[in-house]
């Protein structure tokens, strides 16, 4: 599968040749990172952190963007890592893994001493897991490339590469002749790296076309695409087509919707014109075996499952969509095609948007719409003492629900979305 990567240079989105002659340059981080993440993981990386362009606090000018942009999909984040303690800053505040470089490797070898900086990855796995953990193999002429692409280590591309997986859950590997050029990457070169080792395998530099992405794909390595994809080269939609196993689904593959709370509400059978059209319109769409012929689901009910990201499993043979669902799924009227329940089970997420509807569309006789930042902070010290006072079971219950609905006005009123409460719980479990 193909991983966008947004590269952070001086506080802008950029596109280098070479990693250094700048091609191209723009500043809307958020907006691609929003429609990057519909289609798989997007690799967020600070050029300047990894040339080293850091104050004494270890900030640059790209370290407030990065930050936002952490929780904002599934990311992986590169550029600068050097130390234990800022791989574990950056999984608290939202990366799903971190791309360690220079770091990694062991730049004075003497008497034969191990490729690899092993002290440093040890306590780095022993932190954040390996399963976080990705290291770059770069290469320039086959050795390794570290410092930004600035300089090569006396290490070979492939026994770098052997070490390396030793310690990570997959490797980065960036042809450094090819990056930015548009010319194609190096597929031998890819090829004896993927022979070398055994774990997962991301592709950059030079990829500029989907039967590239696809030939890699056929290898058993993923794509890491940069200036074919902000060039307009390669769609993100086309090569997440391309990239699925379709001739051991027969052309279709089953798609199971969920919601964004991780309930499942349905499957259902997509093939290639059913995909595009779901892309296109971000309408969950599917292909009808017994009619032959696409459906949009809400089609005829208007009950349609709005596309938030899709992601294709280990094997390329299965689809997880996560959707917003705009009424019942089922066509008995359920909420989901698995339960006989009319309604979305209760969660804080729908209380929050049963809350916020309230606001924005007031019914007569609401109590909610009549509450203000005063009288909310009030209901919230009133309802927390009478939950410490509850001496049963169900009055703990009954007081607990009065306190989390008021807890939730207040935070619709300050902006605040339960999705960002579980955020800063998670960054406190990661620390």
């Amino acid at each position: 599968m193909v991983i966008a990567s947004i590269d952070l240079k001086d506080g802008h989105v950029v596109q280098l040749k070479n990693g250094k002659e700048l091609v191209l340059q723009r500043d809307d981080a958020d907006s691609l990172i929003s429609e990057f993440n519909i289609y798989g993981e997007v690799a967020v990386i600070d050029l300047d952190a990894a040339l080293g362009n850091v104050d004494e606090k270890g900030v640059t000018a790209n370290t407030g963007l990065l930050k936002s942009l952490l929780r904002r999909g599934n990311v992986r984040v590169g550029g600068g890592i050097r130390t234990v303690k800022k791989a574990k800053e950056l999984v608290s505040l939202g990366a799903e893994k971190v791309i360690i470089g220079s770091a990694a490797w062991n730049l004075d070898r003497k008497n034969g001493s191990s490729v690899l900086n092993t002290e440093f990855l040890e306590e780095l796995g022993a932190a954040i897991g390996k399963q976080r953990i990705i290291i770059s193999v770069d290469a320039i002429n086959g050795k390794i490339a570290v410092k930004g692409w600035t300089e090569t280590a006396d290490i070979s591309l492939i026994e770098g590469a052997r070490e390396a997986e030793k310690y990570a859950s997959e490797l980065l590997f960036t042809c450094v002749e090819k990056e930015g050029c548009m010319q194609g990457t190096d597929m031998d070169m890819v090829k004896q790296l993927r022979d070398a080792v055994s774990c997962r395998v991301v592709a950059a530099g030079g990829v500029n076309s989907l039967e590239q992405i696809s030939q890699l794909e056929k290898l058993g390595c993923d794509v890491q695409l940069g200036m074919a994809l902000y060039t307009g080269a390669v769609s993100l939609k086309d090569s997440f087509i391309e990239c699925l196993d379709w001739n051991k689904t027969g052309g279709m593959v089953p798609v199971i919707a969920q919601s964004p709370a991780g309930e499942v509400l349905m499957m259902g059978y997509s093939n290639r014109d059913a995909l595009e059209k779901t892309f296109e319109t971000k309408r969950l769409t599917f292909f009808s075996r017994t009619r032959g012929t696409l459906w949009t689901k809400g089609e005829t009910s208007g009950h349609y499952l709005e596309l938030v990201k899709i992601r294709a499993d280990c094997d390329r043979d299965t689809l997880l969509a996560t959707v917003i669902p705009h009424g019942g799924v089922c066509h008995t009227g359920s909420f989901t095609c698995f339960s006989g329940e009319a309604g979305e089970k209760s969660s804080m997420e729908r209380l929050y948007g049963i809350i916020a509807g309230r606001f924005a569309n007031p019914c007569p006789g609401s109590y909610t719409a009549t509450l203000d930042a005063k009288r909310v902070r009030e209901k919230i010290m009133e309802e927390a003492e009478e939950l410490t006072e509850a001496g049963k079971k169900d009055e703990v219950i009954w007081e607990a629900a009065d306190l989390l609905y008021f807890v939730s006005v207040l935070m619709y009123k300050e902006g605040v979305s339960w999705q960002d409460v579980y955020d800063e719980l998670d960054r406190r479990h990661k620390k």
